[in-house]
């Protein structure tokens, strides 16, 4: 799967053992550029794409894998990231347009 927006946050990477052996994960939220913007936490598990390559304001695509698993009767959904790459013109993060932020008036509810 494939989401497009602005990264609004990098987390700070988490380190531990499993019966596995060690594992890595940091996780971020993206918030895509929509109708109606959408805040999306994804997961980075090892070395497979390097977050300090990225800064938040910078728009970027994510291909990320969806898994779903059961612990103790309940169900968690984890979005793996694959691989992430800067949108096209993105060199880094952009400036907040605040000329069009709508007036808490005009807002649809």
């Amino acid at each position: 799967m494939e989401i497009s927006g602005k990264i609004l946050l990098l987390l700070t990477a988490q380190t531990g053992t499993g019966k596995n052996g060690q594992w890595k994960k940091q996780d971020f939220v993206i918030e895509t550029t929509d109708t109606y913007p959408k805040k999306v936490c994804l997961s980075a598990w090892g070395d497979k794409i390097d977050l300090n390559k990225f800064k938040p304001g910078q728009a970027v695509k994510v291909l990320f894998d969806v898994e779903s698993r059961e612990y103790n009767g309940k169900w968690y959904t984890d979005l793996k990231a694959i691989s992430m790459q800067p949108q096209q013109g993105s060199t880094g993060p952009e400036e907040i347009d605040t000329v069009n932020i709508p007036d808490q008036d005009d807002l649809p509810f």
